[in-house]
């Protein structure tokens, strides 16, 4: 376990066995350039080319634990970038889990991929990889693999896109950035909706 993993468990940001083992298992400096792969232990956003960021260590530990993911769970995972998230994500669930992967910028998908394939004990579930990437614009979700016991949106919506409630089981939950907040959602039923919202956070855009 890093520093970083110490010091996020410390902080407060980092609380459930399976997420804190997921992050010392899955390294950040896996999913970086080259060139900012000294920096993987720093608690800041860092560029991944294309506009777009690897987010802060402490983000992401926060949206993991108001996700609640769990083993042999359906995640959507909106904005994969990297690839760090999904592979988190992938440990978490994982060999009987699913991950779905959703990434608009075709060079940031295979790079993300090809990062989260370096991890294949935790990613593979013998031939048949836990994750799936494809190519798409995460607004409208992934349809042909709901319902999602949970869903994760790393870009910053405007409001939370209807489809993706849609896609959510019941019972599921869902992390979003909206606007300047991180908003968590859980699907009562079919049309109720718990929300709790956490301003101060700053994320690229959903596009």
């Amino acid at each position: 376990m890093n520093s970083l993993v110490n010091n996020l468990i410390k902080a407060g940001y980092l609380k459930a066995d399976l997420i804190i083992d997921a992050f010392s298992e899955i390294n950040r400096i896996e999913f970086l350039p080259e060139d900012l792969e000294k920096e993987f232990m720093a608690d800041v956003a860092l560029p991944i080319g294309h506009g777009q960021t690897i987010s802060q260590p402490k983000t992401v530990a926060t949206m993991l634990e108001l996700l609640d993911p769990q083993r042999g769970q359906n995640i959507l995972d909106i904005g994969s970038g990297s690839g760090w998230t999904t592979a988190l994500l992938c440990y978490i669930v994982g060999k009987n889990g699913h991950v779905i992967a959703l990434e608009r910028i075709a060079g940031l998908m295979e790079w993300g991929k090809n990062n989260v394939d370096k991890y294949k004990n935790y990613v593979k579930n013998g031939e048949e990889g836990i994750a799936e990437f494809y190519l798409v614009d995460g607004k409208s979700g992934f349809s042909e693999k709901a319902p999602y016991d949970r869903i994760l949106v790393n870009a910053s919506t405007k409001a939370i896109p209807e489809e993706l409630k849609k896609q959510l089981k019941v019972g599921g939950k869902m992390v979003i950035p909206v606007k300047n907040s991180l908003v968590y959602l859980e699907k009562r039923d079919e049309d109720n909706f718990y929300k709790e919202e956490y301003p101060g956070y700053n994320f690229v855009p959903l596009i």
